[in-house]
């Protein structure tokens, strides 16, 4: 088993398309606190609990000078009709998808027996050194109010 990276770790460069087939390189986001929000799967309901929370909170996130990204390994088309299916518009959803799952490895959350990554929470800081670090059980939803209260 890989190891998850940790706290206190510069999180690790990547460029992924969200659901529009816009790149998004991390780089691009210094100077903002970034959270990593793993789902295994699109088209799964506790994931799509897990994305429509992100979305539900963009006014905080924005108010608490982070960007809120939701990653799977699914492929941008996938993730454009999920996105379209759940109302999510301002929420980007990127597609780890090629090389498969590369991010999720680079950040040891990999499952490579099921070939997707575990349902996990990164959050990093404006410098982008890792202060958060939580792996869920796949049937857990994430704690949405943990994830506001620990970037307040």
């Amino acid at each position: 088993m890989p190891t998850v990276i940790q706290k206190g770790d510069k999180a690790k460069e990547f460029t992924l398309k969200d659901q529009d087939d816009k790149e998004v390189r991390l780089s691009d986001l210094e100077g903002k606190k970034v959270l990593l929000s793993f789902h295994p799967l699109a088209w799964t309901s506790l994931c799509a609990e897990q994305m429509k929370a992100l979305e539900a909170h963009q006014e905080k996130f924005a108010s608490l000078n982070t960007v809120a990204l939701g990653l799977s390994v699914d492929t941008v088309p996938s993730k454009k009709a999920w996105a379209k299916e759940l109302g999510i518009q301002n929420t980007r959803l990127l597609s780890d998808f090629w090389p498969h799952g590369k991010v999720a490895q680079a950040y040891g959350i990999f499952r490579e027996k099921n070939g997707f990554s575990e349902r996990a929470n990164i959050i990093l800081d404006e410098n982008h050194r890792v202060i958060f670090v939580k792996v869920y059980p796949i049937k857990e939803l994430p704690d949405i109010e943990e994830i506001l209260q620990l970037l307040a």
